[in-house]
């Protein structure tokens, strides 16, 4: 194994033994919190690089472990992952295994900026990706869905002008709704 590619907390969490006293802060907010209310919930998920941690959590708990939530959930969960090239896949194992178990569940979609090129010949970022599936996305939105944002806080800028393009290619107004995701609690945002 590639030493670059384990996380010193998750291996650290992964190397305990039944018993082992482990001591744990947080969670220090509700951001990246999974409404389980509603299970016909559509979750989509925006990371970049180690963003994708909280994901696998979802992932996980949705198509892995034996969950209240994973039991009867109907919705769909939808990844998007921005990394600089395929090698670089976090957990990809693991996302695989989800789509092909839950193929009407779980979609992902990666966006490679070594390997890929966006609608303009340039490099594939995540809010290239994003705009691809614009019409779904604002359509699931529209419907209830939930979105995240997770990762290096330099997505955002991009993934906001993409998304204003997008809403006023529409006539929609992005200040108007972009306070109305807020609003209902469908949008959550943990950069850094």
């Amino acid at each position: 194994d590639d030493p670059a590619k384990k996380g010193i907390c998750s291996n650290f969490l992964c190397d305990t033994q039944p018993g082992d006293e482990v001591m744990m802060t947080g969670p220090a907010g509700k951001v990246m919190l999974m409404p389980e209310e509603d299970p016909t919930t559509d979750y989509i998920m925006v990371a970049t690089g180690t963003g994708i941690a909280p994901y696998r959590g979802f992932v996980r708990r949705l198509f892995a472990e034996d969950t209240p939530a994973a039991r009867v959930y109907k919705g769909e969960a939808w990844l998007f992952l921005g990394v600089a090239n395929s090698d670089a896949l976090l957990y990809d194992d693991e996302f695989q295994a989800a789509k092909e178990k839950f193929p009407d569940n779980f979609r992902i979609d990666y966006a490679l900026s070594r390997e890929q090129e966006n609608k303009k010949g340039g490099k594939m970022y995540i809010q290239d990706k994003v705009e691809e599936y614009a019409d779904e996305v604002f359509d699931k939105l529209s419907n209830g869905a939930h979105i995240y944002f997770c990762g290096l806080k330099g997505m955002m800028p991009g993934i906001t002008d993409m998304l204003q393009g997008v809403a006023a290619e529409k006539g929609i107004d992005y200040d108007e709704w972009l306070k109305g995701l807020k609003k209902a609690k469908q949008w959550h945002v943990e950069v850094y």
